[in-house]
């Protein structure tokens, strides 16, 4: 079977530019035979997005309380507690990344919230004080905090420029990671306003975190609303099977290869650079590396808690059986090999730590092959790129 490699540049640029429909890819060839089942696993897709998103807004709902508890009553057991939240709340958000990358109502142009959910690196001092400058970032100014500075604030000046989502409240949880060993150490009395308090602008820090935990479950609602059953947009998902199963096979290939397998890991594997893990704060990146590829596994599955039917496997298995085991099998090798990162990710990726080198190498080699292999589905099924408008 021919493999067409420079398929996934062409993705990345034509899912963003848009084609035809807001799909950015055609419903295949005329001529192509598409099997029966293919609007079952659509559908089925479908509620397990809906699923995983309103997990997502769940847990990140418990977080939101947690960090409103933390600023309220702050103590050690309390930024616990809101450390453990924010972990919780990683994993399924972790899993619904497969279902980006093409124009979604995650990641779509005119209002997808993506980069004010889950936008990395992070520039801490954008935010707050660092090592070395105790009167940095926002939180040390002057200006209003509430939702829409926060919101306007965010990459302007540079994509660095981090100010909302996951890793900006992971920075305030757990501040700079300067340990070889662990995670950051930010202390509860940063949170404390009389008496015992450290750094300055306690109130602003909890201002600031509060904002940020209210807007995640905000943003991840208007993704959620709009996966609901009823809900326009995914009723039209489910109204033309062939274009949306191609839409979900490029969010699969998409993050595979390009996103977890490239941005993520082999950028971190290159620099060696604690500052180029996807947690650094927290040291979760071991976790976001294993959730991604479990969220992929789910889609080809058709599984997701109580969710279970029709999987992307069965459709593709329908045309092509030895195909559909392959990339079974290659998606549970990946998902072997994620989980055999150790912690933290960061002296995986150190030059000096041979070992650890070839595990991340491991995942990425196991990523890319798992990413060729959906590419041969794309060609099977005769998914073909529009030109452009």
């Amino acid at each position: 079977m021919t493999r067409v490699h420079a398929l996934l540049p062409l993705l990345v640029v034509f899912t963003a530019c848009g084609g035809s429909d807001d799909s950015g890819l055609d419903s295949g060839s005329t001529t192509f035979n598409w099997p029966e089942n293919t609007g079952e696993a659509v559908s089925n897709y479908a509620s397990i997005v809906e699923a995983t998103y309103s997990d997502s807004v769940s847990t990140a709902s418990a977080l939101d309380t947690a960090l409103e508890t933390l600023v309220a009553t702050p103590s050690e057991s309390n930024l616990t507690a809101a450390r453990t939240a924010w972990l919780d709340a990683r994993v399924p958000y972790l899993q619904t990344e497969v279902f980006r990358f093409y124009d979604g109502p995650i990641d779509n142009a005119e209002d997808g919230p993506e980069g004010l959910l889950n936008a990395w690196p992070l520039d801490e001092n954008y935010i707050d004080y660092v090592v070395g400058d105790e009167n940095a970032g926002v939180i040390n100014g002057t200006d209003t905090i509430d939702a829409a500075a926060l919101e306007g604030l965010n990459e302007v000046g540079g994509e660095k420029n981090i100010a909302t989502g996951y890793h900006a409240i992971e920075f305030l949880l757990w501040g700079q990671d300067l340990s070889d060993t662990g995670p950051g150490e930010r202390p509860y009395t940063d949170y404390v306003t009389d008496e015992g308090g450290t750094a300055s602008n306690q109130d602003r820090r909890g201002t600031y975190l509060m904002v940020s935990g209210d807007l995640l479950v905000s943003h991840l609602t208007q993704v959620h609303d709009a996966w609901k059953a009823d809900a326009a947009y995914r009723t039209d998902f489910e109204a033309a099977p062939n274009a949306s199963f191609g839409k979900i096979l490029t969010g699969m290939i998409v993050l595979s290869g390009f996103e977890t397998g490239g941005e993520r890991l082999q950028a971190a594997l290159d620099s060696g650079d604690r500052e180029d893990e996807h947690s650094c704060f927290s040291d979760n990146t071991k976790v976001d590396m294993v959730e991604d590829v479990q969220g992929v596994k789910n889609v080809w599955e058709g599984t997701y808690g109580s969710v279970s039917g029709t999987g992307i496997k069965e459709v593709v298995a329908a045309v092509d059986a030895e195909l559909a085991a392959s990339i079974t099998a290659q998606i549970d090798t990946s998902l072997a090999a994620a989980n055999a990162l150790q912690d933290p990710f960061e002296q995986e990726i150190d030059p000096a730590n041979a070992a650890g080198n070839a595990r991340v190498q491991a995942l990425i080699d196991s990523l890319r092959a798992q990413e060729g292999l959906l590419e041969d589905v794309f060609v099977l099924f005769e998914l073909s790129i529009p030109h452009p408008e």
